[in-house]
């Protein structure tokens, strides 16, 4: 198994890569098979009209993480790797303007956001809570092509068909180091004498060259450190009605004039590491540009964590941040393969946990840790977010969301730090874990699994 680096790290618009970027890629799909003509019914006329149907956590928690919105834009050819706000917004508003969509290659297309675009809170589609339906019509109202679409985590989309023959972009074919498991990547790893970020390296470079690779993870992380920067940058309010504010830029102040105290509290580090975390998930939550680390909810815990060793941890330099992507990578390619990173499937645990394991796996590589004590480091992290449920107020990707990632980055430092005191000998496998966090999803009430019906959803007073 192969799961590439930028197919984990994508960069990619807030607040959720399965809410927002998901459908937006599912929609900028159909709109190429739509031109292409490909999966046209016989006898129908030519395109006219357009109809979209959110089903299951896409219905439910679709308006506060922005689907529709996703859609409309995506629709009209935005895709979040290259998404320009200026030039959305302004398309955006033609659209409600007009009601017609037009692309070079298609007649016009008419599509009337708030009547084309419907919630659909009954029926749950049977591949995936995300599912979504894209329809074309002709003049005459006879179906000219459907495409169901799967928002299936972490930006990743398949349809009922690809969804159904299993497919996914994770491969063997030709990579000089296929794990599928845990304890094929310690297995390989001892064999080849290669540290797992060198044999993620190897594999990267079946497909690419150097250059490629090594520019593609600077680019990573120089999009992950301006979105810390600007969210310790801005304060004000988060949009969506929960009126919740910006906090990072308060605390980030606060820490810097607290520095260099002879008092300050060796607790107070933690904070360091927060505000980081929060940083990133406060621009997400605005709709800024971020990377799915592995999710957009569970955005800030990687980055958080780099940022708390470039400037906190002596000997830290950003050479070693590809050693650090690359391990977080690999970590995040056995979660999602062997149980899920996303929310809807299996709760808060498949983010944030996900999110603190690779963190976790990360810091310990570039902190010397060996290939046993960076496994141990990822299990010690997701073991303690087994059972996370995801229970987002107002169905925003705010509260708990932006705490949460704090939290995670918390743990996974700590999980680090622990596996280095270690020789790697330790009880419970990271895959045992993994399958854990697997049988937990599937068995988690459905109420805890971002359709915001259940947990602190319910629980916290209307505002």
């Amino acid at each position: 198994m192969f799961l590439s680096v930028f197919d984990i790290f994508k960069i990619g618009v807030g607040p959720s890569s399965s809410h927002t970027m998901g459908p937006m890629v599912a929609a900028v799909r159909f709109l190429e098979t739509l031109r292409s003509g490909t999966e046209k019914v016989p006898g129908s006329g030519a395109p006219a009209r357009l109809e979209a149907r959110l089903h299951g956590s896409l219905a439910f928690t679709g308006k506060g993480h922005a689907t529709d919105r996703a859609v409309h834009l995506g629709l009209l050819g935005h895709a979040p790797a290259t998404f320009e706000v200026d030039k959305a917004e302004a398309d955006l508003a033609e659209l409600n303007e007009t009601g017609v969509i037009r692309h070079e290659g298609l007649p016009d297309l008419a599509y009337r956001p708030d009547v084309d675009l419907i919630f659909d809170y009954d029926e749950l589609l049977p591949g995936h809570t995300n599912g979504m339906v894209l329809r074309a019509w002709d003049d005459a109202g006879n179906l000219h092509m459907a495409e169901t679409y799967y928002s299936v985590g972490g930006g990743f989309v398949m349809t009922a068909r690809e969804l159904e023959r299993k497919d996914d972009v994770a491969t063997t074919a030709g990579v000089p180091h296929p794990f599928r498991t845990a304890a094929e990547m310690l297995r390989m790893s001892r064999e080849s004498g290669h540290s797992i970020a060198q044999m993620t390296r190897r594999n990267e470079l079946a497909t690419r060259s150097a250059a490629e690779l090594d520019s593609g993870l600077e680019r990573i992380w120089d999009v992950m450190e301006d979105c810390i920067e600007r969210g310790i940058a801005t304060d004000g309010i988060l949009p969506g009605g929960l009126n919740l504010r910006r906090r990072a830029g308060n605390i980030h102040r606060q820490l810097l004039d607290e520095r260099g105290l002879n008092l300050a509290a060796p607790h107070t580090v933690n904070d360091w590491l927060s505000v980081y975390a929060m940083a990133v998930n406060e621009e997400n939550a605005a709709g800024g540009q971020v990377v799915t680390a592995p999710t957009n909810g569970a955005a800030g815990v990687l980055p958080g964590t780099i940022r708390y060793w470039l400037d906190h941890v002596p000997g830290a330099h950003r050479g070693l941040i590809a050693d650090f992507l690359l391990t977080a990578a690999a970590i995040g390619g056995l979660i999602k393969t062997n149980a899920s990173i996303s929310g809807a499937e299996v709760g808060c645990q498949g983010e944030v946990g996900s999110a603190a394991a690779m963190a976790a796996a990360g810091l310990c590589a570039v902190m010397g840790g060996t290939s046993e004590q960076i496994e141990n480091a990822a299990e010690i992290a997701l073991e303690h977010h087994l059972g996370m449920t995801c229970d987002p107020i107002h169905g925003l990707v705010q509260a708990p969301c932006i705490e949460r990632n704090g939290l995670g980055a918390i743990k996974a430092v700590s999980a680090a730090s622990l596996s280095l005191r270690g020789d790697g000998r330790h009880l419970v496998s990271l895959d045992a874990c993994v399958e854990t966090m697997r049988q937990t999803g599937r068995d988690m009430d459905a109420r805890y699994k971002e359709t915001s019906q259940g947990g602190l959803a319910v629980n916290v007073p209307e505002c």
